[in-house]
């Protein structure tokens, strides 16, 4: 699928790229968000899918440059390609400070190490030329240093794993009932603890979102949708408080 424009006036555009997972690897989005002449890419991916993220990112900054690079955690899918991104842009790259010591692990040079910035446990603020794109906490969602990021000019919630659907085709989900399938078991096991979606979903019932777009899968556009993935998130058993009976010694065969 061709690149879409989620959101567009004269001074700001969120945009998601054509895929280009392929393989086994598992499908994953990246989004582009640019307002006046500062730019930023969510989640930019790993190895495989480097020079063609690349190339469309740059294509569609049209004179904007490109500043931040946010991670929502520590996936390979997520930050493996990171060396690459810091090598060729001017861009620095943000995660949580849990992983400062992690991510370099995927091959990074020492004299760019100082543009992979730490995002404090709270959140932080980051300013667009002018618009604050808000990092809020996703903790457990499924890592245990794990961010998404808030949009208020598109009102467009980037929620990394949180929301993720794996096997359907399409770009945004129908309705709720019908895209539940795609996402249930997904949610149950990859998601830390009840405890923690439910502490998500009542600061998201705080906030004005038009769009949930997760890291994989199709989108939830529209307060109805949104709402009631909320609602079900705030009841969602998943996790270690499914899992608790699993940890017993495996028997011979």
């Amino acid at each position: 699928m061709p690149n879409e424009i989620l959101f567009e006036n004269e001074n700001h555009r969120n945009i998601l790229l054509e895929d280009a997972s392929s393989g086994l690897a598992v499908q994953a989005n990246q989004h582009v968000i640019i307002h006046g002449k500062s730019g930023m890419i969510l989640d930019p991916g790993g190895h495989k899918v480097y020079s063609k993220v690349l190339s469309e990112t740059l294509g569609l900054l049209n004179g904007a440059e490109l500043d931040f690079l946010f991670l929502s955690h520590q996936d390979p899918d997520i930050v493996a390609a990171v060396n690459g991104w810091l090598m060729t842009t001017d861009a620095d790259a943000y995660a949580s400070a849990l992983w400062s010591r992690f991510i370099p692990h995927f091959g990074l040079d020492s004299y760019i190490e100082d543009r992979l910035k730490p995002i404090p446990d709270e959140g932080m603020i980051f300013d667009l030329d002018g618009a604050n794109m808000i990092a809020l906490p996703g903790h457990f969602l499924h890592s245990c240093g794990n961010f998404q990021l808030y949009d208020p000019v598109s009102k467009i919630l980037y929620t990394g794993d949180l929301g993720a659907s794996l096997g359907c085709t399409y770009r945004t989900a129908p309705s709720f009932s019908e895209h539940l399938q795609y996402m249930e078991g997904f949610h149950k096991r990859f998601m830390g603890s009840s405890k923690a979606i439910q502490a998500w979903a009542k600061m998201a019932k705080t906030m004005d979102i038009e769009t949930i777009a997760p890291q994989h899968g199709a989108m939830m556009v529209g307060k109805e949708i949104v709402g009631e993935f909320i609602d079900w998130c705030s009841t969602l058993e998943c996790g270690i408080d499914l899992m608790e009976a699993s940890y017993v010694l495996p028997k011979a065969q």
